[in-house]
């Protein structure tokens, strides 16, 4: 039987899915420490991104810095907090949400800075307060780049959540741990294709949202309260 017949046969029988280490399981556990990972990692960069898109305040000091945090190797970031905070969630927490940060963040910024420029102008002249420049016109046309930048944090989180596995933690990274240890090469490559097929199917959500993102009606308002400005 090759490798891969063995692990679809792993993924397909029913008693590895039941119980608190079935495969549902893990993908709740996964879900949730990924869910937990991008809103905090949103809650800290999105603000910051979109003012520093909609003034330039910061802009030479956190492109630079957002590259140096790109070049991080989580691995090794991973062991340095273990070491500070033990075992358990919060070390993989705060690595992984500062794995998150600067995709975020670049797209924030880039998403507000893609707007045109003639449209800003046009809303501040037709005497739209900078706030509601902001939240009425950078914002819905820019979203498809922020939602990108949120989308591509989210996938090397959910990828990345499966290193984590090591200190321990919970997840379908315990597959690729557990399995290692005991040379169950099945379970590996399930928990593998479990990750991938998860990391997909949110990839494919992200892209019917961002699809919708920027409604019909805010392109008219944008082009009507130009007409008007002119």
């Amino acid at each position: 039987m090759s490798s891969y017949s063995e692990a679809f046969h792993w993924l397909f029988t029913a008693s590895n899915w039941s119980g608190s280490t079935g495969i549902g399981a893990r993908i709740a556990e996964h879900l949730e420490y990924s869910a937990y990972t991008i809103l905090i990692a949103v809650v800290i960069a999105l603000p910051l991104g979109l003012l520093i898109g909609h003034t330039g305040f910061g802009r030479a000091v956190i492109i630079p810095f957002t590259g140096a945090l790109r070049a991080l190797p989580t691995l090794g970031l991973l062991t340095v907090l273990a070491l500070q905070f033990g075992i358990g969630l919060k070390a993989p927490l705060i690595a992984l949400v500062i794995l998150a940060l600067p995709p975020i963040l670049a797209g924030a910024y880039a998403g507000v800075e893609s707007v045109d420029r003639t449209t800003v102008d046009a809303s501040r002249a037709t005497g739209f307060t900078e706030w509601q420049v902001l939240s009425r016109v950078e914002l819905p046309l820019g979203s498809p780049i922020i939602l990108g930048g949120i989308r591509s944090a989210s996938l090397q989180v959910i990828a990345t959540w499966t290193v984590a596995a090591f200190l321990p933690v919970g997840g379908l990274g315990r597959y690729l741990i557990d399995g290692l240890a005991i040379r169950d090469y099945a379970q590996m490559l399930g928990g593998s294709i479990v990750v991938i097929v998860l990391a997909l199917l949110v990839d494919g959500l992200f892209a019917v949202v961002t699809r919708f993102a920027t409604p019909t009606g805010v392109r008219a308002l944008s082009s009507a309260v130009r007409s008007a400005a002119e």
